[in-house]
């Protein structure tokens, strides 16, 4: 794990107290705002990037499973997963503008408090043999996926999603 498990707890609790200042200090007027770089408002950017966490508590089992089977079965999906990229794009930009009117400025933040708080438990709950397990991942679906990720780098991935998509936010310099 190239971050230490104290390092991935402190990129989750800085994200929500990045979400709690931006929420804070932004008008509903900012938040309605297109964002820049993408077709989302700053309010559906924002929910996306919480949505990087919640994407998270689904990729463990997942990488838990594959990182115990041959990685040509890992590969295989993978490919499966990079030929489904497309459709993959539109549920992802749907469905983050979908939900963000249910986890508006009001609830994303006590979703991504939840979601990290329960992310940090099972982190530190991980054995170093599970931090080392690694599956084949869509390199199309996210510019953070690489090839062949460990559960490790699956727990530090949301922390970059959600840094990389903070600065394509709109809002004025509070």
């Amino acid at each position: 794990m190239d971050a230490s498990r104290e390092e991935v707890s402190r990129g989750y609790k800085r994200a929500c107290s990045t979400l709690a200042g931006t929420l804070a200090q932004t008008s509903d007027e900012e938040l309605r705002r297109r964002s820049t770089g993408t077709r989302w408002t700053n309010e559906e950017l924002l929910f996306h990037m919480v949505f990087g966490y919640m994407v998270v508590l689904a990729l463990l089992p997942l990488v838990r499973t594959f990182g115990r089977l041959p990685p040509s079965v890992g590969k295989g999906f993978a490919g499966l997963l990079n030929s489904c990229t497309l459709p993959f794009d539109v549920v992802n930009y749907w469905g983050s503008r979908a939900a963000s009117r249910v986890f508006d400025r009001n609830r994303m933040l006590r979703k991504l408090e939840r979601v990290t708080a329960t992310l940090a438990r099972h982190l530190q709950r991980e054995s170093e043999t599970s931090l080392a397990l690694t599956m084949a991942f869509p390199t199309r679906w996210d510019p953070f996926f690489t090839q062949s990720m460990t559960l490790a780098d699956v727990y530090a991935y949301p922390t970059l999603h959600f840094d990389f998509h903070a600065k394509q936010l709109s809002l004025s310099p509070h």
